[in-house]
Formats: C-alpha cells, structure tokens, sequence
C-alpha cells in the first residue's frame, strides 16, 4: 500500500486495491472469459456500425447518425472499463493509482452522462419523425443534429462528471485502500473516503437527477406520444412494426436507466453491495452489447448497407 505523509499522523492513501468480483474466486475463469466475449463483440459490433454509418450514403440520415455516435460512445465507455477489469485475473494486478482511478472515473461518468443525454436525443428524434414527420426534415437538418450530439458530448464531459471528478480530486483516503467494484465509481470512493460524505453524496444525486431522470422522464414522455401516434394507424401491420421497434428500445432503455437509477439514487448497504455490483455489469458490459442489435443491426437499412459492403469485400474493392 503506497501512502503519502500528510499532517501529523494522518496518511493519504496514492494506490487503490480494485476487488472486483474477487470475493468469487471459484468463479473468476468463467468471469474472465464471459467478460471477454463481452467485450470483443461490444467492439466489434459497435465499431462495425460506426463503419457502416460513416461509409454508406443512404445511412446519412438524422437516425443513423445519433446510433453512430451512440456506439462511439459505448465503444469508449466499455474501453474505460472493461480492458482493466480483465488485465486484474489475468496478470494478478488490482491495484491502480489515485490519479488512474480518478482517470478512469471522469471518462466513465462523462461518457454515461453524454449517453444518457443522447437517448433522450435519439427519442426527440423518433418523436419528430413519428409524430411530426411534415416538419422532421426542416427541424432536423444538419446543423441542428450536430448541436444536438455536440451537446451531448460537452454536457456529460464538463458539467456531470467534471464536477464530481474535480470533487473527488479533494477527498483524503486514509485507509483501507481496497474498492469494493471492479472499477472506480463514486459510491465505492466514497465509502472508503476520510472525509464527510454528505456533500458529495448530495452532489451525486443532484447530477444523477439531473443526467439520468430528467432525460428517462423526456425519453418517457416522448414514447408515450410516439405510441399514441401509433395506435392511430389504420393499418395492423403497421401498428405491428412500429410496436415491435419502439417495444425493443423501450425495454433497452427502461433496463438501462432502472439500474442506473438503483445503483446511485438507493444507500449502499451490506446486503446491497453485491446486489448494485451485479447491477453495474448489466449497464456497464450488458447494454453495450445489446444496443447494437437492437437499435441497429435488426433495421433493414443497416442489413442493407452491410450486405452491400460484404459483396464489396468478396469482390476486392473493400
């Protein structure tokens, strides 16, 4: 354990112990390796639909452009988790430094912050073309959609996690130097902190008001007019489709901002520990591997386009 010297006998902890799931040492080689499958498809997925965006003219939609920053997000976010949380079993090193942890911290909650925003983006967007499709060309022209992902970005990276990272920087660890997760969270920072942890856990659930319900309640609002819409369609089949879509992203998103939402908003109790742990997988390793699946690669315009670029590949001018 690396300390520094503070003022009289007070130490301050520079190195942290990430515990991971290693309280489950009989399950640390089946962890590791669904943990890796994870995350190779997270980025191959992910990546393959960024590709698929950026080459193919007819995915120069408003849509396709939000699901591409959508999976550059995630594809970000999984790497600020998951390459270190395996690097643990397999080389035996959990530690990480203070400024590492801080690190990994501020991107991971940047990014959350940015996709949550973005959702609530991406359901604006469904709304306009469902419920407004007269005005979705003029509202949603090229210009608007860069606003509207570049605020994305910029709110979650200075004014969620900028703050609450510039708080931690402030926190005296004296021990014990152990993290009860297997990354560096607030919560768990918090809990082994020496300082009073009021003022921070006021501060986080401020900003998770702020960044995760705020944005669920606008992403909610928006689907209940987007079904409203749909159930004044005439025809079944097309009932059917629409219900089958926003049935998917629903039940997505619902699950993403449900554990969000009980990990940070609920107090961290003995019992809850494990359980908010398991929680965290789903929307840390679990989301990031859906999404591109549900929110993409089932859309006949993105089995198109990818189709499109295989007979490119088989035929030597990819």
């Amino acid at each position: 354990m690396k300390i520094t010297s503070l003022c009289g006998n007070q130490t301050s902890i520079t190195e942290f112990i990430l515990l991971g799931f290693g309280d489950l040492p009989e399950l640390q080689i089946p962890l590791f390796l669904l943990f890796l499958v994870s995350y190779i498809a997270t980025m191959a997925g992910n990546v393959l639909i960024i590709m698929l965006v950026v080459a193919d003219q007819h995915l120069h939609t408003p849509m396709y452009f939000f699901l591409g920053n959508l999976s550059c997000l995630e594809t970000w976010y999984s790497s600020t988790i998951l390459p270190r949380m395996l690097a643990g079993p397999l080389t035996g090193d959990r530690t990480i430094s203070f400024s590492g942890c801080l690190t990994q911290y501020y991107f991971f909650g940047s990014l959350i912050a940015a996709e949550c925003l973005l959702l609530s983006v991406m359901s604006y967007d469904r709304y306009l073309a469902i419920c407004n499709p007269l005005h979705y060309a003029a509202r949603m022209c090229g210009r608007t959609c860069l606003q509207l992902a570049g605020g994305s970005w910029i709110g979650g990276f200075l004014c969620s996690s900028g703050i609450s990272a510039l708080s931690i920087s402030q926190l005296t660890f004296c021990g014990p130097n152990v993290i009860d997760h297997f990354f560096c969270d607030l919560i768990p920072l918090l809990k082994i902190s020496c300082n009073d942890p009021h003022l921070m856990e006021t501060l986080s659930v401020t900003l998770i008001l702020l960044f995760s319900l705020v944005p669920f309640l606008l992403i909610l609002m928006s689907y209940i007019c987007i079904i409203a819409t749909i159930l004044r369609i005439p025809s079944a089949t097309g009932r059917q489709k629409a219900f089958s879509t926003c049935s998917s992203h629903l039940i997505v998103v619902s699950i993403y901002y449900a554990t969000l939402l009980t990990v940070y908003m609920f107090p961290t109790t003995n019992i809850l520990s494990n359980f908010k742990k398991v929680l965290s997988v789903i929307y840390t390793v679990l989301t990031p591997l859906v999404n591109p699946l549900i929110y993409s690669l089932r859309n006949k315009e993105v089995q198109e386009a990818l189709k499109k670029a295989c007979r490119k590949c088989k035929f030597g001018s990819c």
